[in-house]
This record gives structure tokens, C-alpha cells and sequence, in this order.
């Protein structure tokens, strides 16, 4: 998926677990199949995932943020209503693959598509839950970090004129530039409150069409309340989106600059991941389908 992509096979996470972690020596190992593009993950035993990441060249800066990971999912455990992974341990690198990587619990559930529970309410009503009750958590008066999504919208300027050029061919892209240039120019958030950070698909788990957990738990910070509500179009149709908009109480404003973040996110998955990851590159087509549908 990436041109600076490491490589990690079971025997080399079987060296690594038997040599720095004896006492799980005699579990088994098993590549998970997944869309995710951060992560390579492998089960060890049945209740310990181990995440190797798929980037990266500075083993100290990889090392700081898989502390920094642990530390924002141990801050989440226990304050929502579904299940989230444990931090258990961070390996170091060896055996050919050269960062540190990190061990966690396995939580069971099917991993979501855009589709799999998009007409559920009952699942809307779950994601406005933990939405709230992310919110819930005390920022402690952080500020936002300055990484990623959730700030200030002209800050992704030079990656969305990016988007467009690559898209041109593949997407109706006019329209789309329209959106941005109208998106760009809304006012940021005045509160911050947190936020999971990567409501996608990838990162929640279903189970009888509810929500049965959520993953990738490390990116738990303050930004702009708004920046979770990318769920609403990542995952549900029309109908429940308005669930979840109801059940939060978001107002216009609020309202589009979820839509405005998703949009943000979703443009450079077609493009990207055309050829290397077709899951990740449909779930940006279908985001965008959903947000130009109401707006």
C-alpha cells in the first residue's frame, strides 16, 4: 500500500514473541486479514493481538508514539459502553524488522464496512453513545495536538489539492472542489472536547449488528467534538445519520463540519488505495456518494 512499506512475516513474529517475550513462547501465531493501512496484525494465543507498524524510519519517534498510544487507550478504558483493547506490552526491534512494535488484547466482533449496518438505527443509537460518552472525558485543559484532522480546515489545503489532481479520471471532481472551497472556509470549533480520532469502518466491531467494540483507541485527544461525527457518513445511510445527529444534539454548524472532516478524510482514499487496497478505496467512494447526497 505504501512505498516505504516494512514487511513482517509469522516466523519473524515468532522469533520476536519467543525472544522477548518467552512466556507466551508456546502460543499460536496468525496473520489477521484486515483493510487497515497503519498496521500489519497478528493473533497471538486467543487473547493478545500483536500490531507491527506497516511505517516509519525512527525507531525513537515509532517508540514515543506507542507509548503515547498506550497511554490515551488506558485513559479510555472502562468510560464507554464497548469494549476497547488493553495495552500489554511493546517489543523492540529485531529479527529484520527495525521498530518497536506493540502487543495488545484481542477483542471479538466481525470488523465493519460501510454498509454492513448502515440502515440500523439500534446501530446509530450505539456510535452516538460512545460518541457521548468520548466527549464525556475530561480534556484536563489540553490543547489540540496539531496532528491530523480535527483543528483548523485550511491546514489541509495542500493534501485536498492533492486529492483533486490524482482524482481527476476516477471522480466527478468539480463538484467536489465546490465542497472544499465552501468547507475551508467554516469556523473552527470553539470548545474542544475528546475525541476517538478514526471512526472508520476498520476500527469498529460488530456483533448482530450492534456495536461490539472499538479499535485503534490510541488516537484519543482533544479536537473539535465534530471529528467523530465522521462516522455518520463513513457508516450510515440517511435515516440513521439523523439518529445519531438527534441523540447528540448537533446543531447546523457542528453538524457540517463533521460532514467537512469526513470529506477531508475520504478524498484521499479512492485515489491512494485504488490498486493496493480496493476496501479502503470504495469506502472513500461511498463517503463521498453519501455527502454530496446531502449536501
Amino acid at each position: 500500500m505504501h512505498a516505504d512499506q516494512h514487511t513482517i512475516s509469522v516466523p519473524m513474529v515468532r522469533r520476536l514473541i519467543d525472544t522477548q517475550f518467552p512466556e507466551w513462547k508456546g502460543r499460536s501465531i496468525r496473520r489477521v486479514a484486515s483493510a487497515g493501512t497503519v498496521n500489519a496484525i497478528f493473533r497471538l494465543g486467543n487473547d493478545l493481538a500483536v500490531r507491527f507498524p506497516l511505517n516509519g524510519t525512527s525507531p525513537e519517534q515509532v517508540a514515543v508514539f506507542l507509548e503515547n498510544e498506550a497511554e490515551a487507550s488506558r485513559e479510555l478504558l472502562g468510560r464507554v459502553a464497548v469494549p476497547t483493547p488493553e495495552p500489554v506490552a511493546i517489543g523492540q526491534p529485531g529479527e529484520g524488522f527495525p521498530l518497536p512494535w506493540s502487543i495488545q488484547t484481542w477483542l471479538p466482533g466481525r470488523i465493519a464496512t460501510a454498509t454492513a449496518a448502515a440502515s440500523s438505527d439500534a446501530f446509530a443509537t450505539d456510535l452516538a453513545e460512545f460518541i457521548a460518552a468520548v466527549r464525556a472525558i475530561d480534556t484536563r485543559g489540553r490543547p489540540f495536538g496539531g496532528r491530523g484532522r480535527g483543528g483548523e480546515f485550511p491546514a489541509h489545503d495542500t493534501w485536498l489539492a492533492t486529492c483533486f489532481d490524482r482524482s481527476e479520471g476516477l471522480l466527478d471532481v468539480p463538484p467536489l472542489r465546490r465542497l472544499w472551497a465552501r468547507w475551508r472556509e467554516l469556523p473552527p470549533a470553539q470548545t474542544l472536547a475528546m475525541t476517538h480520532g478514526d471512526l472508520t469502518p476498520m476500527n469498529l466491531l460488530l456483533r448482530r449488528g450492534r456495536l461490539a467494540g472499538v479499535l485503534d483507541t490510541g488516537g484519543l485527544a482533544p479536537t473539535d467534538p465534530a471529528l467523530d461525527l465522521v462516522c455518520a457518513w463513513h457508516l450510515l445511510d440517511a435515516g440513521p445519520r439523523q439518529t445519531l445527529r438527534d441523540l447528540l444534539g448537533c446543531d447546523d454548524a457542528e453538524w457540517e463540519r463533521g460532514a467537512a472532516w469526513a470529506f477531508a478524510q475520504a478524498m484521499g482514499l479512492p485515489w491512494y488505495y485504488q490498486h493496493s487496497n480496493p476496501q479502503m478505496a470504495e469506502l472513500g467512494k461511498t463517503t463521498l456518494t453519501r455527502i454530496l447526497e446531502s449536501w
